[in-house]
């Protein structure tokens, strides 16, 4: 018998941990099948959204009322090993500092079902700024650094 993965599910909490899963398609590798360097990047950049969308921050409405948006300003990464074609993979979020402009958040790929059987296969730190619509830094709107607060105590409810 063949031992299934659980479910797709986009992402969760579970404690200060967004979870967040991605399964590798033929799209994302390139010619050895390794997953391409650069898509690393764009599965944590889900994640990120996923987690935010989860904790009630309405990115989109920010920017349709000319509030601002989110802009990487620091990111450092590191690749231990290679994900291949049809990898199950767990992208695993923790917010590490809240600013007044700025969040940091540190997130791991790991392959594998949970975090306690799983091979870390690339980790990343991200800083990411509120920017106004002309590009400087500026606060983020009401709430939104008590939830990362929150997030960072593990207290994820939605709201």
């Amino acid at each position: 018998m063949v031992n299934a993965p659980p479910p797709f599910v986009p992402g969760a909490f579970v404690g200060a941990e967004h979870r967040y899963r991605v399964r590798v398609y033929f799209e994302d590798t390139d010619l050895s099948g390794i997953v391409y360097h650069a898509n690393y990047l764009r599965y944590m950049e889900r994640a990120r959204s996923d987690m935010l969308r989860l904790a009630g921050i309405d990115q989109r409405a920010a920017m349709e009322a000319g509030d601002g948006a989110w802009a990487v300003t620091d990111l450092a990464i590191k690749y231990r090993r290679p994900a291949r074609l049809d990898d199950d993979l767990l992208v695993v979020s923790e917010v590490e500092a809240v600013r007044g402009a700025s969040v940091v958040i540190a997130q791991r790929i790991l392959r594998g079902h949970d975090t306690l059987s799983c091979e870390t296969l690339t980790e990343g730190r991200v800083t990411a700024a509120f920017l106004s619509p002309e590009g400087r830094p500026r606060r983020q709107p009401a709430g939104w650094a008590e939830r990362f607060t929150a997030i960072m105590n593990g207290e994820t409810s939605p709201c």
